[in-house]
């Protein structure tokens, strides 16, 4: 008689391990593969629209600097998230090793990930004729877009039915028009 086991959960909110069929063979030694979590791209995209409406005036060169703060709060908020996850379960289990640790540093990168499209449309306001300000509205209006996009990845990632790909799409869009609104309301 053959005891199955049911998959242990990963222990990660946000992250799925693939399900094999029933009746596959030898399914204990199957290997799981660990799905991407496009989640910190959503928050991430918000994060970035965030940076760019707090941002309001820059020093001498807007431009860089609006893209260097994008790309470095990305990177301070993925090293954030990395020692939470890293540090506020784990370190009362057992000290993490570095296998856990790089996967947990690939997991949380699209915090990163998602600041680099917004960065890139600050970068390119001149090239489209843009001025500072219309740079700025650029790369919110692309910030907003990715935490849409993100967010549907997300929702399909974790076999969610098309209408609630549709519910995820509003929310985030919702969420990325109250951030453009406080834009004009903190610019008035």
């Amino acid at each position: 008689m053959t005891v199955r086991r049911a998959p242990r959960p990963s222990g990660r909110p946000g992250v799925r391990r693939a399900r094999h069929p029933a009746g596959t063979a030898d399914e204990a030694s199957a290997p799981r593969r660990i799905h991407a979590d496009y989640t910190g791209g959503v928050y991430g995209s918000m994060l970035a629209a965030s940076v760019i409406v707090g941002a309001g005036t820059l020093g001498a060169f807007p431009r860089l600097e609006l893209v260097l703060l994008l790309l470095l709060t990305g990177v301070v908020f993925w090293i954030a998230h990395v020692h939470a996850h890293l540090f506020g379960a784990r370190l009362a289990q057992r000290p993490p090793d570095r296998a856990v640790v790089r996967r947990v540093c690939r997991e949380e990168w699209t915090i990163v990930k998602a600041a680099v499209p917004p960065a890139v449309a600050v970068g390119a306001g001149p090239v489209l004729g843009l001025g500072v300000q219309g740079g700025q509205w650029f790369a919110l209006s692309v910030a907003v877009t990715g935490q849409v996009g993100w967010s549907v990845a997300a929702a399909r990632q974790a076999g969610a039915p098309g209408r609630l790909l549709v519910l995820s799409a509003l929310v985030n869009l919702v969420l990325g028009l109250v951030i453009l609104a406080s834009k004009l309301w903190l610019k008035r």
